[in-house]
This record gives C-alpha cells, sequence and structure tokens, in this order.
C-alpha cells in the first residue's frame, strides 16, 4: 500500500476556528472520494469536509467539539492502491490540498446524463480572492443566489451587464409582459361589460403614458433589488463579465476593465430570443419579445411567427390594443407543452379574436421595407403571401454561453450549448454553479430561483440539491392556461395508469359571476395510490390556482385530501377541490355515474 498521506481542512471561505460537531469516520474504515469525514458548524452555516481519494483511514487527529481552520489536519489516510497517490501530490511531490467545493461530480442537467469528473481547476482559487461567490447575472436566478448567499456570511460581488437589475424577467420578460397583459384585461373586461348593462365607450390608448406606467412598475421592482443588494453589503459591478480562467474574471465595466477573482462563481447569465435563418431582428418592422415589449406603435396587422406562450401572451397584448393578429405555428397545435383539452378553450377564444391561425406552417421568408413586412407561407391552410405591419418572431431561447469566454474555463457544455449541471448545480468544475436557462429547460424564473438558492447554500458548505418533483407552467394569456406535473398525453405515451378528476367552470358560481364560464380544472391520479400526478387549469387566475396542484404533488397528497380540503365558496379555487371530488365519486355539483371500482 501507498503511505499515508494527511487529509487536511480545505479552503472553507472566511471561517475560521469552526467547530466540529459530527466525525463520520472511524480508523480502519474505507473511504471513497467525496464520502464526508466530518461536519463543522459556524454561526452562519453548516459544511461537511469530503475524502480527497478513495483510500482507508489511518487514524484521526480531531474529536467532536475540536475547532480547526483551513490546513489543519484531520487524518491520516492511505490512499486506495497508490491511486490517489498523484492526485494527493504536487508534482514536486508536496501535498497539496482539494477544497471541499471542488468535491462533487456533475451530470447533464438536461438528460440526467452522468458528466465527466471534476475537471482540474486550471488555476487554484487566490488565498486573497476578490469574493467568496462571484454571481454573474442579476435576473431573478442571479439576486437569488447572491442574497442567501450574503445571508449565509459569504462575501458577495454580483455582475450584471444591463444598468438595471433584475435580468430579462424585471426589465424585458415577465414583469412588463403582465402589467402589459393586465392593461389587454381591462380593455377585455370594459368590452364584455358593454353587452352586460355597463358602456365605458371604446378606450383612448395612450400609449406614452402606458409604457410610462408600465417603467414605473418595473423600476419600483429593479430599485427595490438595488436596495436588497446595499443592506446586505453585495457588491454589484454593471458591465459584461468574461472568464479568464477557472477562478478569475474580467469585466468591462463603464469605468475601463475591472478584473474579479472568486473561490466560487455562480453562472445565471440567462438567455435571449434566437430566429429562424434569414429573419432580420435588426429592422424596426421585425421584433424580438424585448422589441414588442417597447409600445412603439400599435400596428394595424401583425403577425406572431410562433404559437407557444410568449408570443400568444404578446398576442393578447396586441389584440387588445387594436392590432388585427395573425398567429403561425410550425406544430399542429398551439402550447404543444398542455393537453390539447386544456388549450382548447382557449383556442375558441382567440378563434373569434384573431384574424388568422395557421398550424403546421412555416414562414419561409420575410421581406421587410420602410411600411410593412411581405412573409411567405409553406404549408397549412396559409397564403403564398401575405403582408404585415410588423412581425413577431418568437419561436424559442438559447443561453447565453457563448457570452461569458467559457472556452478559458473547463465547464463542459451539451450540444445545445447549456451548461451540464447536477442536482447541487456544480457544473464539471466542481466550484463553478451554472442556474437558470444556462443549464436548459424549462427556461422559467420560477426554477431559475431555487436553483440559485441551492447553489448558493452549495457554495456555502450546506447540505442542498435541486429536488424538485414539478415545475408549473404558465401562459398569462386571456384565459390564462396552466400546467403542472404529468399531461395526460405524457401518461399515455409512459404507459401510466392513471385516472382523471375534470370540473368544468360552467358550473362554478364565482366564474359565472366572472361572465367566464370556459375554464375547466383538470387533476390527474396514479391509479392504485390515487395520488395527484399532474393538473392542468385553463381560465381567468389559472397561473394562481395551479399552486395548490403543485403543492399536492410535492406533499404526495391524494384525490380524497384534496377533496377533504375545505376550499372557500364562491371562489375559483372550488374548482380544484371539486375536480379532486370527480375523481374520488364524492362529487355532489354535478351529477357523474359512479364508476365502477
Amino acid at each position: 500500500m501507498s503511505q499515508a498521506k494527511e487529509v487536511r481542512v480545505p479552503d472553507i471561505g472566511d471561517f475560521d476556528a469552526v467547530e466540529i460537531i459530527e466525525v463520520l469516520v472511524s480508523p480502519g474504515d474505507t473511504v471513497e472520494a467525496e464520502n464526508s469525514l466530518i461536519t463543522l458548524e459556524s454561526d452562519k452555516a453548516t459544511m461537511e469536509v469530503p475524502a480527497p481519494f478513495d483510500g482507508q483511514i489511518e487514524s484521526l487527529s480531531v474529536s467532536v467539539g475540536d475547532k480547526v481552520s483551513e490546513g489543519d489536519v484531520i487524518a491520516m489516510a492511505v490512499p486506495a492502491g497508490g491511486e490517489a497517490a498523484d492526485s494527493a501530490e504536487g508534482a514536486d511531490g508536496s501535498e497539496t490540498d482539494t477544497p471541499a467545493s471542488e468535491s462533487q461530480s456533475a451530470v447533464d442537467g438536461g438528460g440526467g446524463t452522468p458528466a465527466p469528473a471534476p475537471a482540474p481547476a486550471n488555476s487554484e482559487a487566490p488565498a486573497d480572492a476578490d469574493c467568496d461567490v462571484l454571481v454573474i447575472g442579476a435576473g431573478p436566478g442571479g439576486y437569488s443566489a447572491a442574497f442567501r448567499a450574503a445571508d449565509l456570511g459569504l462575501k458577495t460581488i454580483m455582475v450584471e451587464r444591463y444598468p438595471s437589475l433584475g435580468g430579462v424577467c424585471l426589465n424585458v420578460g415577465c414583469i412588463p409582459s403582465k402589467a402589459l397583459l393586465h392593461a389587454a384585461k381591462v380593455i377585455d373586461d370594459a368590452e364584455f361589460f358593454a353587452d352586460n348593462g355597463i358602456e365605458f365607450g371604446k378606450p383612448k390608448i395612450d400609449l406614452k403614458k402606458l409604457e410610462a406606467w408600465k417603467s414605473s412598475v418595473v423600476g419600483k421592482l429593479t430599485g427595490g433589488l438595488e436596495g436588497l443588494a446595499k443592506q446586505r453589503k453585495v457588491e454589484v459591478v454593471t458591465g459584461p463579465a468574461h472568464f479568464v480562467d477557472d477562478h478569475h474574471v474580467k469585466v468591462e465595466t463603464a469605468d475601463g476593465e475591472r478584473p474579479i477573482s472568486f473561490r466560487n462563481v455562480i453562472i445565471a447569465a440567462g438567455s435571449r430570443p434566437i430566429a429562424p435563418p434569414g429573419f432580420d431582428l435588426d429592422h424596426p418592422r421585425v421584433m424580438d419579445s424585448t422589441d414588442a415589449l417597447k409600445l412603439e406603435e400599435v400596428p394595424k396587422r401583425m403577425l406572431v411567427v410562433g404559437g407557444g406562450i410568449i408570443g400568444l401572451e404578446m398576442a393578447s397584448v396586441y389584440h387588445a390594443l387594436g392590432s388585427e393578429i395573425t398567429v403561425v405555428e410550425l406544430a399542429d397545435r398551439l402550447m404543444t407543452g398542455a393537453d390539447p383539452d386544456i388549450v382548447k378553450p382557449f383556442r375558441k377564444i382567440i378563434d373569434k379574436r384573431y384574424a388568422n391561425i395557421f398550424l403546421k406552417t412555416r414562414v419561409s421568408a420575410l421581406a421587410p421595407d420602410e411600411s410593412g413586412v411581405t412573409v411567405h407561407f409553406e404549408g397549412g391552410k396559409a397564403p403564398a403571401e401575405d403582408r404585415f405591419d410588423r412581425v413577431l418572431v418568437s419561436v424559442g431561447r438559447r443561453p447565453n454561453t457563448d457570452l461569458l469566454n467559457l472556452e478559458a474555463t473547463g465547464v463542459r457544455l451539451l450540444d445545445n450549448g447549456c451548461i451540464a449541471a447536477d442536482e447541487q448545480m456544480r457544473s464539471s468544475v466542481s466550484h463553478i454553479f451554472a442556474i437558470g436557462d444556462l443549464i436548459g429547460q424549462p427556461m422559467l424564473a420560477h426554477k431559475a430561483v431555487h436553483e440559485g438558492k441551492v447553489a448558493a447554500e452549495v457554495a456555502a458548505g450546506e447540505k442542498s440539491a435541486f429536488d424538485a418533483r414539478v415545475i408549473p407552467s404558465v401562459a398569462y394569456t386571456d384565459p390564462e392556461v396552466a400546467w403542472v406535473g404529468v399531461t395526460q398525453e405524457q401518461a399515455k405515451a409512459e404507459g401510466l395508469d392513471v385516472e382523471v378528476g375534470s370540473f368544468p367552470w360552467a358550473a362554478n358560481g364565482r366564474s359565472l359571476s366572472l361572465g367566464r364560464d370556459e375554464g375547466i380544472t383538470k387533476l390527474i391520479f396514479e391509479k392504485g395510490t390515487e395520488r395527484i400526478v399532474g393538473a392542468g387549469i385553463v381560465g381567468p387566475n389559472a397561473g394562481d390556482l395551479i399552486a395548490e396542484a403543485g403543492l399536492a404533488i410535492e406533499m404526495g397528497a391524494d384525490m380524497h385530501d384534496i377533496g377533504l380540503t375545505i376550499h372557500p365558496h364562491p371562489t375559483l379555487s372550488e374548482t380544484v377541490g371539486m375536480a379532486a371530488e370527480a375523481a374520488a365519486g364524492t362529487l355532489t355539483d354535478l351529477y357523474i355515474p359512479k364508476k365502477k371500482r
């Protein structure tokens, strides 16, 4: 056997004289690399010190109650078969420490395929690093990661390429689009009541005032983030960041280039819209989602290329403002992630509102000029050619990994350009974490927030992992469409034995009082256990209602748990309880013939 090696306390950030609260091994124990040896607890966090290599513990140098700091000897261990001797020694035979943050392997975040073991850093963490955690990107995932890291006592720097914090979501995505969707709802509600006894007259649209109101909503939130960063002493650096190596970046600030060194980094740089080849997004008459939110004008005729959530949300806004809308989608239906029966009520409404909806159709060419855009179609029932005042291209997004010079690091990228990350959000370089849109679908802010917190906690040495059973999706259209967990189509494709409970909103008093009876609440249960595994809801506020189903899935609730939960009356939330009762056979608000059990 190889000669015993010293196992020392690795880099544990700014912590010093940290108490050992648990010793997890004994002399003679065989350990594998990454097995925890001891548990430390400071006033800020609990962290574990892993074995740096496979081997056998020869002796222990510490016990519970002892206080240790970086570099203190924990134990003597004999590497297995001498395999770890090289990794435990430098080229000159001197011993080197393996930081706790470099002890985990990563797996592919997109498909669950194991990624390579952590690549060796091409530079060691500087002893005088500028920060414990650097966060690149200040969207919901990034600022959540930065604030959580600061709360755990880590010195944190957050880099954002744009002047305002909040990323795409707060500045040019979720928040401004929802503000405009609310404005659209006000217009639609006024039109509805014109036929029901209250007439307001035709709305007058002042785009400048509407744009100013939308911007004020965004400003309140982004300004609030600046205050939260100051309260937590998180330093904010403005400008694009580029990696120099595994422990250094340079940021192009307004005052010149600023180098930043770090012990850990959380990459939360988000994504950007993509366009098919030949689509000129630089032309003022061809818009992406960011352009559409600027409200420069209300086009008379507008084409939306892409029948997904973002395109359909913006179609709702512009239709309410007065545009004639045409939607073109390559697939055979809209919102391909949801079950068709959940999308159907939404489709029936927009069929009446929009000029055309062309499915199984592609746009083969766009020819924009000063006065409009000539569009060429292929397939479906679309004409060969048509002309529009503006075209919104909303066919997907790509991760911003190509903007960071990740080639200078050991970070592994997947074929789709996303970063491979494990459940602790570690990339293939174990002190480099990645979250949000950068690691793949679903590209949703609420997913990134939870991933950011996990990354910060792992960087602080805590036991944490991203273990969400389900992630809800919501289209804030009119009506809203929301789903979570397993869809009926997915259950059928995977051979899952499920039963469904549905409740039509036409039998719900609250929905009738809103003048909206098109809604449906559908819950999907696993046969045998009767546990909920999925849900789909269409109707006003479906995005709020879907949260109850998500919680029920996470908690392992069955149809009786949900049906026996007393929901307030009259509310839309009752439809969730009644859908569960429909599955359980206890529903009294509708007559459903008894199921044979």
